[in-house]
């Protein structure tokens, strides 16, 4: 998976836009991140897992799934692309989208 194919998903629903954060490709909801691309070119910043499901997937998916330092505290997960799939990310980049998007954009899209 690359982070054209998360784009791909992700800007067909309601408010998702292209952005950068700290450098590098973002999608954004409303100006708010919804995920980005880490400066390794391969790993997703995944914002909206908490930690404790996060502790779970890194567990259970090590290849794909881990954290740094840097975000222990925060509630993200990196994803390695070039080891995910769609069916691994797109539940979670949904579950966030829902987060960030206007509930009449949720509504709006549900009912399609």
């Amino acid at each position: 998976m690359t982070f054209d194919d998360v784009r791909k998903i992700a800007l067909a629903w309601p408010e998702v836009e292209d952005g950068t954060s700290y450098g590098t490709p973002a999608l954004k909801v409303r100006k708010k991140m919804l995920v980005r691309l880490k400066e390794d070119g391969d790993s997703l910043v995944m914002p909206g897992v908490p930690q404790d499901e996060r502790e779970m997937l890194v567990e259970s998916r090590s290849k794909v799934f881990y954290f740094t330092d840097h975000y222990r505290d925060y509630p993200i997960v990196l994803i390695r692309l070039s080891q995910a799939n769609r069916s691994i990310v797109e539940p979670l980049l949904r579950r966030h989208w829902r987060t960030l998007a206007s509930k009449a954009a949720v509504k709006a899209y549900d009912a399609t």
